[in-house]
């Protein structure tokens, strides 16, 4: 059933507060291997744009996570929210494109993202895995594990299934954080996210909420693009960097994963930014670099890849899509604790 307001005023930790404009989201750490015990929640780790969703009588609006409006990006979605049990919430989740097996693929949702999910594009689903205010009461300092259960209970009293269509709750598993990752992998996840059952909700980056990749992953800076040598229309690779204190330095090149019309309007994207000056804060030692057509660092891709090398570089990168929900000088170098 949907909590009652008396439910909500004597719940341990919520409070009663106005519907604040926008909620920065809690970020994951990233580790080596998933914790153990059974304080800690495991969900899957979504392949797609994390949002925040606000809902006010029926009315939704999706902000990214550097705090822009998306919600025209996502007209199925909102249509779908109109009937979702509350007067007023704010969601966390992720939207995604979801294939035949249930996988989420980030390079389906940019394909998708173009033409708003609708048309011969997949529909986009939102993964939703936490609920920070309701009904007039914000629930950031209620523990988790508390939250996830008013979320599923409103999925039950909207008469929502959890698991299809486009609003979908993010189920978990308590403890056997390793065995649900060995899992994740052999599926063909991404990775998984682990949450301390009993944390509040943090807009940062925090330690209660730890990421376990099955793949080396992660977002990068386009510092330009090298001509290509092979007549492929467009480019031949992009010229990719992470800030380091400050600094933008050179990672390495990417030039497989794209599309012919991925490299045409990438290349267009690029020239309108076109910089005569190299942007890294040191000259990189790869002679590969000489003839590259060097731009303004604002655009951010996200690339898969097998290693780091000793030097900082990347070995076999492939490209999955740009990130437009993220700043490039938030781009770093992500390493596992």
């Amino acid at each position: 059933m949907r909590p009652a307001k008396n439910q909500l005023k004597n719940l341990a930790g919520a409070r009663k507060a106005t519907m604040p404009e926008f909620v920065p989201p809690q970020l994951a750490t990233l580790v080596r291997s998933a914790p153990g015990g059974d304080d800690w929640l495991h969900e899957l780790k979504f392949d797609g744009y994390r949002m925040v969703c606000h809902l006010n009588r029926g009315k939704a609006r999706f902000w990214s996570r550097n705090g822009k409006d998306w919600t025209e990006k996502f007209p199925n979605l909102s249509q779908a929210l109109k009937n979702f049990p509350v007067d007023t919430a704010i969601l966390d989740g992720e939207v995604v494109i979801v294939d035949k097996a249930g996988r989420s693929s980030f390079q389906s949702l940019q394909q998708s993202m173009g033409r708003g999910g609708s048309g011969k594009a997949p529909a986009f689903v939102y993964q939703i895995f936490d609920l920070i205010y309701l009904d007039g009461y914000s629930l950031a300092r209620v523990p988790l594990i508390e939250r996830k259960t008013l979320l599923e209970g409103l999925f039950g009293a909207g008469k929502l299934k959890t698991d299809t269509g486009a609003l979908r709750y993010s189920d978990h598993v308590t403890g056997n954080g390793a065995q649900f990752f060995k899992q994740a992998c052999e599926y063909g996840i991404e990775g998984i996210v682990s949450k301390l059952a009993a944390a509040p909700y943090e807009s940062t980056r925090t330690k209660t909420w730890v990421k376990t990749k099955c793949i080396k992953r992660q977002e990068f800076v386009i510092a330009g693009y090298t001509p290509s040598k092979k007549d492929f229309p467009g480019f031949g690779s992009l010229v990719l960097g992470v800030y380091e204190k400050g600094k933008l330095v050179y990672c390495g090149r990417v030039g497989t994963g794209f599309s012919i019309k991925q490299r045409l309007e990438l290349q267009k994207k690029l020239d309108r930014i076109a910089q005569p000056a190299m942007p890294f804060a040191e000259k990189p030692k790869d002679p590969g670099l000489r003839q590259t057509h060097w731009a303004r660092p604002a655009l951010v891709g996200e690339v898969e890849f097998t290693e780091w090398t000793a030097d900082g570089i990347i070995r076999h990168p492939s490209f999955q899509g740009l990130r437009e929900d993220k700043k490039p000088t938030e781009v770093v170098r992500e390493e596992a604790e």
